[in-house]
């Protein structure tokens, strides 16, 4: 319950400012998470909270491990096309727009993601759950990751982006204080089965994680990127990795305290609404439910529906689902 809740209002928290530059984004995190002032306008919805396709896909992606007790590609990505028909899906990237035009004219799972080197957090972004539902299987959780982030993406970065948060989902998941290095190399030892170079780079987190955000951001903006990249994002873009390292980091920064970790996933700039619901989720696995500041679970919401009680109940279903599978 933590896990979804907190990914859902780190989403929310972020959307109004995504892509806006730091100073815009510090004024907003300090109104929202320090003073509780919510305001109630974003995208035409009448009710601050509304969460966006990152956690309305983690939510698709929940509700098919429950019904298929595992992840069943087909039925993932038929829900991924399902709720971009629909025309329910807010804030919703380009990439994963055009692979569910494609999932919905017939094109197969396996072929309809967008190839290398278009390299997005959008199967990052969504991939929590897995992290949850196989956090006692390590090796069932990588090829899982995988296999859902090739739905969307095929570049290599994105399978290995997903790996890393539903990997520390699953390390948040634990209850025991957090070491970050030992936490990051565990952590990177996952990845590295799918890419050695993002797993260099998150296994650097532990070297940066004592950085303060300006001083940090400065590395992890480009992390990944080829010499004399000049992207045109303030602040962390869209790219997995960058964003990855920052939810990451700011996770780690303050790893018992959930909003001091939203704010560091807010207040860099760019794509804060994609870092902040990384973060979320792996914060809210962490210190569960109680650890979430009550009158923001009681906002967050989906165009009127899917808010705190549906969310919880469906974090319930799955967990009870999860035990009986365990045994």
């Amino acid at each position: 319950m933590g896990c979804l809740l907190g990914q859902c209002i780190g989403d929310a928290v972020g959307a109004p400012v995504e892509g806006l530059p730091p100073k815009d984004c510090k004024r907003h995190a300090e109104k929202v998470l320090r003073q509780g002032l919510l305001d109630d306008t974003f995208l035409g919805q009448s009710r601050y909270g509304q969460y966006t396709d990152d956690s309305q896909l983690a939510r698709e992606l929940l509700l098919g491990l429950l019904a298929h007790g595992q992840l069943d590609v087909a039925d993932y990505a038929a829900r991924i096309a399902r709720l971009f028909r629909s025309g329910e899906v807010v804030g919703a990237g380009k990439a994963t727009a055009e692979v569910a035009r494609r999932l919905s004219e017939g094109v197969a799972p396996d072929e309809a993601g967008i190839p290398a080197p278009s390299a997005g957090n959008g199967s990052a972004m969504r991939v929590a759950p897995i992290g949850l539902w196989y956090a006692d299987d390590p090796d069932a959780l990588i090829a899982a990751a995988r296999e859902q982030s090739r739905i969307t993406h095929q570049d290599v970065r994105c399978a290995a982006g997903a790996v890393a948060i539903a990997g520390a989902v699953a390390l948040a998941l634990r209850g025991k204080p957090i070491v970050t290095e030992s936490f990051l190399a565990e952590l990177s030892e996952w990845v590295r089965s799918i890419d050695q170079t993002v797993a260099f780079d998150v296994y650097q987190v532990s070297s940066w994680v004592t950085l303060s955000p300006d001083a940090a951001a400065t590395f992890m903006a480009r992390a990944g990127l080829c010499p004399g990249y000049e992207g045109e994002w303030s602040g962390i873009s869209g790219y997995v990795v960058s964003s990855v390292l920052w939810s990451l980091y700011s996770f780690l920064r303050s790893p018992t305290d959930f909003v001091q970790t939203i704010e560091t996933a807010v207040v860099v700039g760019g794509d804060v609404d994609t870092t902040a619901a990384m973060a979320g989720a792996m914060s809210g696995a962490h210190v569960s439910v109680t650890g979430l500041p009550q009158r923001l679970c009681e906002r967050v919401i989906d165009q009127g529906r899917w808010g705190f009680a549906d969310l919880s109940q469906l974090a319930e279903q799955a967990h009870e689902a999860w035990r009986v599978r365990r045994g």
